[in-house]
């Protein structure tokens, strides 16, 4: 603990950085799991999908901005995929999520050259231009990473606004009564994947362009880091409006990198931090349950005071 307090300064611009990078994919997760009310899989193939994009194009000599946005039109792709066997051939979305994340550990490895990982040290990244001006890397992060938020999320907003968006959102809401109102929802829910796993491709190779190498298996457990961010928001923040609410994600996703931060300095192995944001994740998943009850406990004593 004293080691933690001693750090704080560093492990909270550490945490800010990195949470800036996840949260892409954490509003990613928000517009499957929640706007559209879909368990994606797709998820943990489309973040290394990224990450894996943007690292073979850098090595080869291509821009890292032309590089990154390859990856986001790259997991795109992915979500088109998943979206046409879910709406086309009428998979369950589950299914047809963990299908082509199966199927994308394959096509991973192939741009990777069949190799686990790639570094990408000594090359250039979209942080060099900032790295070169601040000399810190972390604040750097911070500032394009904040840059990028600033710009997407309202853009994001805007869409959603449109009839195009609205109609995305009124078929996560229900399925049925869109449909009865003229929605084509094979076409929301084709568009809701691909821009979801387009953000989630963006985390991806922004991540890998901060650690400065990428690696096949690191879509392995994001789909909880999504979703443990987009609940810590919504426990913290109730009940916002869509625009507060995707930056109230970007806060939440910082928050839960500032709680992995505090598990990892606990007397633990490296590989049980999974462990441990699984049961972090359940914890929030019952809060509002555990609130609820308290709720209708104190409504108990005071109906019998």
């Amino acid at each position: 603990m004293l080691n933690f307090l001693t750090h704080l300064p560093s492990i909270f611009i550490s945490s800010v950085s990195q949470g800036f990078l996840w949260s892409f994919l954490a509003v990613g997760v928000y517009i499957t799991f929640r706007l559209l009310d879909i368990p994606d899989m797709t998820t943990e193939g489309s973040f290394p999908l990224g990450g894996a994009i943007v690292s073979i194009l850098i090595l080869q000599g291509a821009s890292p901005v032309i590089s990154t946005s390859l990856a986001v039109l790259g997991g795109m792709l992915a979500g088109l995929i998943t979206g046409l066997l879910h709406t086309k051939l009428k998979i369950p979305a589950l299914l047809a999520g963990i299908i082509t994340m199966t199927g994308l550990y394959s096509i991973n490895s192939r741009i990777m050259a069949n190799s686990a990982t790639l570094s990408l040290i000594q090359q250039p990244t979209v942080f060099s231009w900032f790295e070169k001006i601040l000399k810190q890397p972390h604040l750097s992060i911070i500032i394009l990473g904040g840059m990028l938020l600033l710009i997407l999320l309202p853009l994001l907003y805007l869409f959603f606004q449109t009839e195009i968006g609205l109609a995305i959102i009124a078929t996560g809401d229900n399925l049925t009564m869109s449909q009865a109102n003229g929605i084509n929802t094979n076409s929301t829910q084709l568009l809701g994947y691909m821009l979801a796993n387009g953000l989630i491709a963006l985390s991806g190779a922004l991540l890998t362009q901060q650690k400065g190498f990428s690696d096949l298996n690191a879509g392995i457990g994001t789909i909880v880091i999504g979703l443990a961010s987009i609940i810590v928001a919504e426990v913290l923040f109730k009940q916002k409006p869509l625009l507060t609410r995707l930056f109230t994600i970007v806060l939440g996703t910082v928050v839960y990198r500032l709680i992995l931060a505090f598990i990892l300095e606990l007397p633990i192995q490296a590989n049980d931090n999974k462990f441990f944001s699984a049961l972090f994740l359940a914890g929030c998943l019952c809060l509002p349950l555990l609130q609820q009850q308290e709720k209708k406990l104190k409504k108990g004593v005071t109906y019998h005071g």
